[in-house]
């Protein structure tokens, strides 16, 4: 084998080995850095906090819509709901 190739073998495994230690030792730091939480235990999960409506019949029927379409609200809640808004 010449002698290029030979030098050439030699630098692209070195180069690997180089950048396998290298993504070994940032992986490593990556784990000292991150703090380990300790397990939580079936915490309760908080209800979600409802935003105030808006005050005109437009834009809080939008809301609900908006709500109905997340899945939040089912077809029963927002036909009331509807129906309270459009009756004042």
């Amino acid at each position: 084998m010449p002698r290029s190739l030979r030098r050439a073998a030699v630098l692209g495994t070195t180069a690997k080995v180089a950048s396998n230690r290298g993504a070994a030792q940032a992986t490593a730091a990556q784990q000292q850095a991150a703090p380990v939480a300790p397990p939580v235990a079936a915490a309760p999960v908080a209800p979600p906090v409802a935003a105030p409506m808006p005050t005109d019949s437009y834009a809080h029927l939008t809301k609900l819509k908006e709500l109905f379409d997340a899945g939040i609200l089912t077809q029963d809640e927002f036909d009331a709901e509807k129906t309270k808004i459009l009756s004042a």
